[in-house]
């Protein structure tokens, strides 16, 4: 849309040329005629443009290394960015010794929804979890030389996972070859050694294709290299994008690796003790949530944390709090608490389908988040001036002891050794005796003593007063109320 002023002035320029006011504006006019008839001839002769016609789009995906969950939202994106772009087509570029099964399930996932087609270039190696990825493909292509299967789930050791694991990865090939119009029972055997197909494997070992096998069973087609490739989907003169991650994804993979984890969960517990210790108006218990929200939120989006393990880690939050804030001292809802944020930090780390390197993983990184709590934790309340928040939650003791306010101290009570009292509770051995206006807590120095009977203190160390049961006082005072 033109704006006014200029339409006012190409308005102008068109009364100009075509209505002439003047005998020189005719004359200038006349001589304008054969450039526009040449312009004219030529415009009749060059293609028109149409709007929005561009060149065919490839997008190229590198998936290269070990199969994690980060890379999944990256997967995610890039068919979803292709499918808004118009690309005729998505290429994988795989070269990946395999890595978490329900990374790869998430992916294949992604790969069978895709309104865009999408192929697997498999450029060297295809194991375990690139199996499974390629299988989601629409076709697989592989370079001479390359490998693929050997999909097996197994733990970080190498041993084979639980059979409950396999059974779920065999189905999942199984379907995805079905769906492809492939030889199931192919792709059954890269995941299930005893599966015996003849001519191709023999029982008791797994099932691993190079490019040529893979060629004779309709598995793949070869190719030398991408270009070979666009030939073959004869899309040869399509723009290739490389598809690469984004500063969002680089930021959940950062926040979510196992190293930066403890910190992270530190960080965000010590923001919370502090504001607890000394408000900072909102500052120091802000930063501490946002760096628990980065925690949780990017383990969130590649998968290893649900809404469950959040709810948990909340619920214990909340538990926490009303024993500080509401309930004096560390009880039940205490307990119940911290039970409930271990366990929502432990569950969120473990993903779908978990191995044995997942659960140490989990406990090593929620090992060393406590350690660097309590050291954190320490040197805050240490270091901080002191509020009546804690001192009200009784979790700190911020008054002073002293015999004014009436407390007593056991290492300053030897001058209760000879004193005699009588015992207000049952000593078994330990109880309550009573000295003059004081109670004490003492214990029987042998056997039980029942409450009402005359006691001695007979020793006093540090927190232990020992009394001794007056067996002759009470013989005495019968006879002396007798004679009475």
């Amino acid at each position: 849309m033109l704006s006014a002023p200029t339409r006012f002035l190409w308005c102008i320029r068109l009364r100009t040329l075509f209505l002439p006011e003047s005998p020189r504006e005719v004359v200038a006019m006349i001589r304008r005629i054969p450039f526009i008839a040449l312009f004219v001839a030529f415009s009749s002769v060059l293609p028109a443009p149409v709007f929005g016609q561009f060149d065919d789009v490839v997008i190229r995906v590198p998936v290269t290394g070990v199969v994690e969950l980060g890379l999944a939202p990256f997967i995610e994106r890039s068919l979803e960015e292709a499918a808004e772009s118009g690309a005729v087509a998505v290429v994988l570029d795989m070269d990946t010794p395999g890595g978490r099964v329900d990374a790869a399930e998430r992916i294949a996932d992604a790969l069978s929804d895709s309104p865009v087609p999408v192929y697997t270039l498999v450029n060297r190696r295809a194991y375990s979890a690139g199996a499974l990825i390629a299988l989601a493909t629409d076709r697989i292509y592989m370079r001479p030389g390359s490998v693929i299967g050997a999909a097996t789930p197994v733990d970080g050791s190498g041993t084979k996972a639980p059979e409950k694991i396999v059974s779920a990865m065999r189905s999942q090939m199984r379907a995805l070859a079905e769906e492809a119009n492939l030889d199931p029972e192919v792709a059954a055997a890269m995941v299930d050694e005893d599966i015996e197909i003849e001519g191709v494997t023999e029982a008791g070992k797994l099932l691993t294709l190079t490019t040529e096998e893979a060629a004779d069973l309709d598995y793949a087609v070869e190719v030398d290299n991408l270009s070979a490739l666009l030939d073959d989907l004869e899309v040869e003169g399509a723009t290739v994008t490389t598809a690469e991650t984004n500063w969002a994804e680089r930021v959940v993979r950062f926040f979510s690796n196992p190293v930066v984890a403890p910190f992270l969960l530190s960080l965000g517990f010590l923001g919370l003790i502090t504001e607890i210790k000394s408000p900072s108006f909102g500052l120091a218990g802000g930063a501490g949530l946002l760096a628990l929200s980065l925690f949780f939120g990017s383990h969130l989006i590649i998968g290893l944390a649900g809404l469950e393990d959040i709810l948990f880690f909340a619920v214990g939050l909340a538990l926490i709090g009303v024993e500080v804030f509401l309930i004096p001292g560390f009880g039940l809802f205490g307990l119940l608490g911290g039970i409930g944020v271990l366990y929502g930090l432990y569950m969120s780390m473990l993903g779908g389908l978990p191995t044995s390197p997942d659960f140490t993983r989990a406990g090593m990184v929620l090992s060393t988040t406590v350690v660097l709590i309590v050291v954190m934790a320490w040197v805050v309340i240490k270091t901080l001036p002191g509020t009546s928040r804690l001192a009200r939650s009784g979790i700190l003791l911020m008054d002073s002891t002293d015999r004014e306010t009436g407390y007593e101290s056991a290492e300053s009570r030897v001058d209760l050794i000879g004193m005699i009292g009588e015992a207000i509770t049952d000593l078994r051995p330990a109880g309550t005796a009573q000295f003059g206006e004081e109670r004490i807590d003492v214990v029987s120095e042998s056997e039980w003593i029942t409450e009402g009977s005359t006691v001695k203190v007979v020793s006093a160390e540090g927190y232990r007063h020992v009394v001794r049961v007056m067996e002759q006082s009470k013989s005495e005072e019968g006879s002396s109320a007798q004679e009475s």
